[in-house]
């Protein structure tokens, strides 16, 4: 993924308002993330953790997501799966609710996905980051990291449809 400033992220956002995208908290540290490594930049509000965002590249645009998380729940303690890159983790994945972009989000409809609670998918596909115990797939990293891209433009596609 290409580095991205602090201006292209909030103005890539397709499911909040220009207001709301200027206000909310942007990561400080962008110049030092491992941009060669990440098929998405996501990150949590350190204000107000239930509140999470990720911004990617998809058919030569930017485009940044919104998200909220419910609380942290009994049910999170046990084992889940990313929908997005497909790690196994006990308790790090959370519900994310995305609010759809256009006259369905105002409306109040929005499409949710199970998420590596810390966004941190493309370092756990690419190894960069590890988890207590992986299962074992046959794929290769990059057949992971394509799966990944895909699952992602998936969801973007269902925020933005």
């Amino acid at each position: 993924m290409k580095m991205l400033t602090e201006q292209e992220i909030r103005s890539a956002f397709v499911n909040c308002t220009k207001g709301e995208a200027s206000r909310l908290n942007v990561p400080r540290d962008l110049a030092e993330s491992p941009w060669d490594d990440l098929d998405f930049l996501g990150w949590r509000d350190p204000q107000a953790p239930d509140r999470a965002y990720l911004a990617t590249e998809l058919d030569g645009r930017t485009v940044a997501v919104a998200l909220r998380s419910s609380g942290a729940a009994a049910w999170q303690a046990r084992r889940s799966i990313c929908s997005l890159c497909v790690t196994t983790h006990t308790g790090g994945v959370s519900l994310l609710v995305a609010p759809r972009a256009g006259k369905a989000g105002k409306q109040g409809n929005s499409v949710g996905a199970y998420i590596c609670s810390d966004l941190a998918c493309s370092l756990y596909v690419r190894g960069r980051r590890e988890v207590g115990t992986r299962l074992h797939e046959s794929l290769t990293v990059e057949e992971k990291i394509r799966r990944t891209q895909a699952n992602l433009a998936a969801f973007v596609a269902r925020v933005t449809a």
